[in-house]
């Protein structure tokens, strides 16, 4: 064999056939970097940092390809391993392909053997593998299941003219009446070692040679150009400050099943509805659990309890139904008769449950997502004639009791590594639940004890705010109770208000610590927004704490300045409707609740519920928003008047019957 072809490097298709067209130069590489890049492409295409046409369906470069193009964001987007998987996947499916084009076209020719290329015959044990090795059926390929065979089949010249035998190879490019295409070959070479006729050691190597020749130097085009390796420089895609623990919390279930789904037994009617729940409102309930965990809480805490548990089912399917009515304008007696069949079915089963005083655990889970998945859907308008979401806290509240979780929370802490999921969702509902009523958490006495032994409930890794800021908020809400109740002096109020205030000082992080969550690459970063969470949620309580203090006024400069410092940082909280607004309902409650006309605040405000479009209207946030809005219109008319009058936003949910609760 001669030594030309082994001095060639053997390239990917990439090499053979660039993308540039030979007559034009591939932009520098420094100003690609500075283009702004759209994100509503297909995440192949992002994934590949190609740009993606966007195309319906199929963009044309996924299509051509035959690559599998989503624009729903998949499974493998948010985990490391799972990108590296998919990045050599689709690097294979290139390089098939590719090679697959080469080969056909190598097949159209009846030329003889091009000048430089050496031939080796596959022998019968080889014929097949090089057959299934080069094979790479393409979207547009017969062989592909994606295939349209109502298609009209597409002809070249020489299949409407069989008789007209098709132009050979001519290595003379004056003569060739069309350029000639640039092909590459791989060949495959094995040795065999046979010892007394018996075969021992096998070598197999496989050569590349291509006829590719430019006309004139072009940009190298290395095979793994196609995508940017600075994702993976550090071997993770959170850097090294993220380290999540991606088995954090005891879930109530086992291990989750492959299809979870199929295992769902429902009636042909509500088929509907519960697609409906897990395709559109099951990303909506749980979105920072979904960045710390990304598919623990479709696996691991939704499909199981929907499998096992009918009361659950039920509640599940009536929030599918009400998000469904409210997100689509349905109107009608079936989509109403929908949401009351199944929210009876519900609270009957509870009550049935509650009196035969078994399975306390499934029980809990469905008052918990009574009380909860309500907080992601529906209208501000919307109300149910059905029992408060205080009064299911109350049996929530019981079952946490039986179970004894606040005691597995406190005194096996040191030995259980993960806290009960139904106690770290039971906590956020108590705690900021409290504030909603001017009451002291249930499980005050549990959190102050964790707070001095500086354990942790899984706050933070299920809604984004650090447990000992949640701590200390029970804390003011505590305090918050007593003045409601006149359960405290002026003085008291003042010198525990002064306490918490030195507490939340030394929780305070420096400012450099705080920056935008998404890395360079467009990854979340977990860590970071969590430390920007808190921050949101520090702010807050002091607002909330100042507001304590007796005769305190929103025109304060302290309670200003406060209020500035929360707007702005909130600009380090992502927008949009996949941003995280929704899950800093009540720091925006309490923030907003003692801003003034002028206050930055509100137009800060109106921008985010403008990206979020008309996702602000439902859930938690749009009831915040219609909240707000009433709370400043009275508070707007006593400053006019010269009343001096605080409007609290509690009085005001008093005085128009709604009994909200905004987390």
């Amino acid at each position: 064999m001669s030594s030309q072809p082994a001095a060639q490097t053997p390239k990917s298709a990439a090499a053979v056939a660039p993308k540039a067209a030979p007559g034009k130069a591939s932009p520098p590489k420094a100003a690609a970097k500075m283009h702004r890049r759209s994100r509503s492409g297909c995440f192949t295409c992002r994934l590949r940092r190609k740009k993606c046409d966007e195309g319906k369906n199929q963009c044309k470069a996924c299509k051509h390809l035959g690559l599998k193009c989503e624009y729903k964001r998949p499974m493998w987007w948010s985990n490391n391993e799972q990108r590296k998987q998919q990045k050599e996947t689709i690097k294979n499916i290139i390089k098939r392909t590719k090679l697959s084009e080469k080969t056909s076209q190598i097949g159209t020719s009846n030329a003889g053997t091009p000048p430089g290329l050496s031939h080796s015959l596959p022998t019968s044990a080889t014929y097949s593998e090089v057959t299934a090795r080069t094979r790479a059926p393409s979207i547009e390929s017969q062989h592909s299941p994606s295939y349209d065979f109502n298609q009209p089949l597409s002809h070249d010249y020489y299949d409407y003219h069989p008789h007209i035998v098709s132009p050979p190879y001519d290595p003379n490019p004056q003569f060739q009446p069309f350029p000639p295409t640039p092909y590459e070959v791989d060949i495959k070479t094995e040795r065999q070692m046979f010892v007394n006729d018996v075969p021992t050691r096998r070598d197999s190597t496989i050569s590349t040679f291509n006829t590719y020749q430019p006309p004139h130097p072009l940009p190298s085009f290395p095979e793994d150009d196609w995508i940017n390796e600075n994702i993976y420089d550090t071997g993770d895609m959170f850097s090294a400050e993220e380290g999540l623990d991606f088995d954090f919390f005891d879930f109530s279930h086992g291990a989750p099943h492959a299809s979870q789904q199929a295992l769902i037994q429902v009636d042909d009617c509500d088929r509907p509805l519960l697609d409906h729940f897990i395709d559109n409102v099951l990303r909506l309930i749980f979105p920072i659990l979904e960045v710390n965990q990304h598919g623990s809480a479709r696996s691991e805490v939704i499909l199981p309890a929907l499998e096992s548990n009918r009361c659950y089912l039920h509640c599940c399917l009536s929030i599918s139904a009400i998000h469904l009515k409210s997100t689509r304008g349905l109107q009608g007696e079936q989509i109403d008769s929908d949401i009351m069949r199944h929210r009876y079915a519900t609270i009957t089963e509870l009550c049935e449950a509650l009196k035969l005083d078994t399975n306390h655990l499934q029980i809990l889970e469905a008052t918990l997502g009574m009380i909860f998945f309500q907080c992601s859907v529906g209208r501000p308008g919307d109300a149910l004639p059905d029992i408060p979401w205080h009064s299911h806290f109350e049996a929530a509240t019981s079952l946490v009791r039986k179970l004894e979780l606040p005691h597995a929370m406190v005194h096996d802490n040191n030995a259980r590594v993960h806290p009960p999921f139904n106690m770290t969702l039971a906590s956020w509902i108590d705690i900021l639940g409290a504030t909603m009523l001017g009451r002291s958490p249930q499980f005050a006495d549990t959190y102050r004890e964790k707070h001095q032994n500086g354990s942790t409930s899984g706050l933070c890794e299920l809604m984004g705010c650090e447990d000992n800021m949640m701590y200390l908020i029970s804390e003011i809400a505590c305090l918050d109770a007593l003045k409601c109740n006149d359960g405290i002096n002026d003085m008291q109020l003042c010198q525990l208000i002064g306490s918490l205030g030195k507490s939340m000082d030394s929780t305070e992080v420096l400012p450099e610590s705080l920056a935008w969550p998404y890395s360079s690459t467009g990854a979340i970063r977990p860590r970071q927004l969590s430390r920007n969470m808190t921050a949101m949620f520090r702010l807050a309580a002091r607002i909330y704490l100042c507001s304590l203090v007796p005769h305190s006024s929103k025109a304060d400069p302290t309670m200003q300045g406060l209020v500035e410092r929360f707007t702005g940082s909130l600009q380090l909280i992502p927008h949009g409707p996949d941003g995280f607004d929704r899950s800093i309902v009540w720091p925006l409650l309490i923030a907003g609740s003692q801003s003034t006309a002028h206050s930055t605040f509100r137009q800060a405000l109106a921008g985010r519920i403008a990206s979020l479009g008309e996702h602000a209207e439902f859930g938690s946030f749009g009831r915040m928003v219609r909240l707000l809005q009433e709370v400043w219109c009275q508070s707007d008319e006593a400053d006019r008047a010269g009343s001096g009058r605080n409007v609290h936003w509690r009085d005001v949910m008093q005085q128009k019957g709604w009994d909200y609760l905004l987390i």
